[in-house]
């Protein structure tokens, strides 16, 4: 999200993918600082994650006005961490979060909190760490999640970067919804255990501000997702 993801995709125009249905949404982060929230909305955008922090030692500067402003725009909306799982454990990095703009309440606008857990922006792929020791942090940092809120995080990734790093791992695909991040016309195959995404970041641009992103689904299971059924 922050940073490039590294898909050898070729590059999707703006319009929609074929066959696809509102809720459309975007997710954003502080290098959209200054967003016309109501024109967002009237562009018939409906839900908005936001980066919250990263690691255990970035909160977002932009994260608290991009939430009330989406908030009072009518948005349904939910924040992000970027995971850094080379820098502390996965339970550590969830509380980080939580304390700092990542937790949920059954209010009907707020989306469980996400992990975009993808490709290291500075180092080796997969920070280090073995397959076996990624899922474990995975399950850390999700377990630590779900005990605070009562929700298991929604997972941000790649297909590319899930087989390489976790082995394909089928551990989360009953727990965790899965926001899938890929540049193309459809969404192709996902990582093992998920039927289907969730949520579906489909380009990095567009005519609103962010990434671009659709719901897999209408907006009554937009607003169910948020009330928590």
């Amino acid at each position: 999200m922050k940073y490039p993801i590294l898909l050898a995709l070729t590059a999707l125009a703006s319009a929609l993918p074929q066959k696809r249905a509102t809720p459309q949404g975007i997710d954003v982060s502080s290098y959209q600082p200054n967003v016309d929230w109501t024109t967002v909305k009237n562009n018939g955008i409906s839900f908005v994650y936001i980066k919250a922090t990263e690691g255990t030692d970035y909160v977002s500067p932009s994260f608290s006005d991009q939430y009330i402003g989406a908030t009072n725009a009518g948005l349904i909306r939910g924040g992000y961490h970027f995971a850094h799982p080379d820098l502390s454990s996965g339970a550590t990095q969830a509380n980080y979060f939580l304390a700092n703009g990542g937790g949920w309440s059954a209010d009907g606008i707020t989306l469980p909190g996400a992990l975009d857990i993808e490709y290291n922006p500075s180092g080796s792929e997969c920070y280090g760490l073995t397959a076996s020791s990624m899922v474990s942090w995975i399950q850390s940092f999700s377990n630590t999640y779900e005990a605070a809120t009562g929700r298991y995080p929604i997972i941000y990734t790649t297909t590319d970067w899930w087989t390489t790093c976790t082995g394909n791992s089928a551990a989360f695909g009953t727990t965790n919804p899965l926001w899938i991040a890929i540049y193309s016309s459809s969404v192709g195959t996902l990582p093992a255990g998920w039927q289907y995404e969730t949520f579906w970041q489909y380009a990095d641009t567009g005519s609103n501000p962010g990434d671009a992103d659709l719901f897999n689904g209408d907006s009554a299971g937009l607003s169910r997702m948020a009330l928590g059924y």
